[in-house]
């Protein structure tokens, strides 16, 4: 549906690279990335604020580049709402249309949108009575008013506490299941994680990995993208044997076999680690001595800090720290299978 083909842009200091990505019809597509990364830029380029140096911009197979604004069928929702603060919620909604439809016909459409974004109740207000919640949906209902063939959304949650986030997100999603392709921008892998069909990982102006977000989370293909997205073992590692890595210099870690040597990471899931206070008595499993750092809070209990050498990240229950009685600069143990180890050759 819309195509960026090699776009370069050179903008002061910072630069969009060769970028190219694909949004299909019905797609909730994620641009995710670092603040200053681009991402912004791409929606302003999509909507026609600004053009490429280089490169196309497709839409149904259509070059937009040199398209105006008006005729492109993109709508966007930019961070800060841009809700008119004089109006009421059913004057801002009807704003694009006022001059195009009968009083009438603009009523029907504004409690039409209204409804689908479950503002009904509110087309008298004022936005100065109105949550961040209500306002970013009568940013997005004054949007789809228009009838865009796609949504472009600007960190649309950013500003709103955990309450409010789900709300909106809940109708995200139900607009895109009802076919409108949306395109949003944030530098939350959790809220990525939580609404994108596809996603796409932005860094200084390039593309680093586009995919679904099952891979992007499970097999992330660069150092950056493990850190970015939340993956907390993650290391330089090199095979030694067809069977084993090396990682820090000395640190072996048994892993599946690769007839070729080469160069790359490793990446242990958190979950897949378990902590005793013995060594465990396998052959088949990774075994190391340490040292627990620091225990904290998260969402599924505890993480739990042990230095090997290196920092590892454990995910274990409250239940498990009482039991184990786990404590800071206590010596414990740590295991996990050959299995879960997951190699990713340095491209």
């Amino acid at each position: 549906m819309i195509s960026l083909k090699n776009i370069n842009i050179k903008y002061e200091d910072f630069s969009l690279k060769n970028l190219s990505i694909n949004v299909e019809k019905g797609e909730y597509y994620v641009i995710l990335g670092e603040s200053g990364a681009g991402k912004s830029m791409i929606l302003e380029m999509l909507v026609g604020l600004i053009s490429p140096d280089s490169g196309k911009i497709f839409f149904n197979n259509e070059d937009i580049t040199k398209l105006s604004i008006q005729k492109r069928e993109i709508g966007i929702v930019f961070q800060d709402y841009a809700i008119f603060p004089h109006l009421s919620v059913y004057e801002n909604i009807a704003y694009p249309i006022k001059r195009k439809f009968s009083k009438k016909e603009i009523k029907l459409k504004v409690e039409e949108i209204a409804k689908k974004t479950e503002i009904s109740h509110l087309l008298k207000r004022k936005p100065n009575t109105l949550s961040g919640g209500e306002l970013q949906r009568i940013a997005i209902a004054r949007t789809l008013i228009l009838n865009p063939k796609v949504l472009l959304l600007d960190e649309p949650l950013m500003a709103l506490d955990a309450k409010l986030r789900e709300n909106l997100r809940d109708l995200l999603r139900k607009l895109n299941k009802q076919g409108l392709t949306i395109i949003h921008v944030t530098h939350d892998y959790e809220e990525a994680l939580s609404l994108a069909s596809k996603i796409a990982v932005i860094h200084k102006g390039e593309l680093i990995q586009e995919d679904v977000p099952t891979e992007i989370f499970q097999n992330p293909k660069s150092e950056f993208v493990a850190r970015f997205t939340g993956v907390r073992n993650f290391f330089k590692a090199k095979y030694i044997s067809i069977k084993k890595v090396v990682i820090s210099d000395d640190i072996v870690i048994r892993v599946n076999p690769n007839e070729e040597m080469c160069e790359g990471y490793i990446l242990i899931p958190s979950e897949s680690i378990t902590i005793s206070n013995e060594k465990q008595r396998t052959s088949s499993t990774n075994n190391f001595k340490g040292i627990i750092k620091s225990i904290f809070a998260s969402r599924t209990g505890k993480e739990v800090i042990v230095d090997i050498g290196v920092p590892i990240s454990i995910f274990v229950t409250s239940e498990s720290v009482a039991r184990l009685g786990l404590m800071e600069e206590k010596e414990i143990w740590i295991s996990f299978k050959v299995n879960s180890v997951k190699f990713i050759n340095k491209k």
